[in-house]
């Protein structure tokens, strides 16, 4: 019987998105069931690799060198969803590595409940996307796309708290600020598919912020720490850019994350 820990090492060694997704759903199903069951997993040890292991395409380029494409036509549309694509996919491997990674810091099993449920997530988002650019004429892997959403985690390979912070509290949080934008452009298309896709993705993305904020505070509170420094010293330390305005508030709050957190580190490198 594979420990949790061995099982999200598999996710990540699996280079095919729509093979990675698979797995990560049968193993969340597992998990699920064996906690439904009173018999928890064994959540192990197991070395996740550095990088997760990706399909031949995308390319992956730096982010400066990403091309732009107008987001009111059809390419640039396509180009929108296979960018998000590449997002959610990247999330599979962000919330199972934290499981992987991070066993040597005791933690409740809620933990890992929250942490499987949210790869499970990013698995059906990642899906419902290939689908949308399948259903428009193209697929993940026809365009380039950057690796910036994996520096962060090599960034925070051996810090769980600054993981916390700069995954789901600063990266996963751009998500609920961005996602409105984003529906809108596609309601004004009447792109169906791809409107649900979204709605469906921004509905879900407030909880993967809340497990965030929710294991960032309550590390702080055993260790006797105060959230809001520790957050504003770990984002200084690990986030490479600017918090940028505007952010969804409400989304933020309902996801237990105070202006107080994130408006102090707008005018932050």
């Amino acid at each position: 019987m594979l420990t949790l820990a061995e099982m999200a090492v598999e996710v990540l060694t699996t280079a095919d998105g729509r093979a990675k997704t698979a797995l990560s759903h049968a193993h969340a199903a597992r998990w699920r069931a064996a906690r439904a069951a009173g018999a928890p997993l064994a959540i192990g040890q197991a070395n996740p690799p550095q990088r997760p292991a990706r399909p031949e395409k995308p390319d992956l380029l730096d982010p400066r060198e990403v091309p732009r494409r107008r987001p009111g036509s059809p390419l640039g549309r396509i180009a929108l969803l296979h960018a998000v694509a590449h997002i959610e996919l990247n999330a599979v491997d962000l919330h199972w590595d934290i499981i992987a990674r991070f066993t040597d810091t005791p933690m409740p099993l809620g933990f890992y409940d929250d942490w499987v449920q949210a790869a499970d997530d990013e698995s059906k988002h990642f899906n419902l996307l290939c689908d949308c650019l399948e259903a428009m004429g193209s697929h993940y892997g026809a365009m380039p796309a950057h690796a910036f959403m994996w520096q962060a985690a090599e960034d925070t390979a051996s810090d769980l708290l600054g993981r916390l912070a700069v995954v789901p509290m600063v990266l996963e949080a751009r998500g609920l600020d961005v996602t409105p934008g984003m529906i809108a452009l596609f309601t004004q298309a009447k792109e169906t598919q791809a409107i649900a896709a979204l709605n469906t993705i921004y509905a879900e993305e407030v909880a993967h912020v809340a497990y965030g904020s929710k294991w960032f505070n309550w590390l702080c509170g055993r260790a006797g720490d105060d959230p809001k420094e520790i957050f504003h010293a770990l984002v200084r330390k690990y986030f490479h850019g600017n918090l940028k305005p505007p952010f969804n508030e409400e989304k933020r709050a309902e996801a237990g994350l105070p202006p107080d957190f994130y408006w102090p580190l707008v005018d932050q490198a």
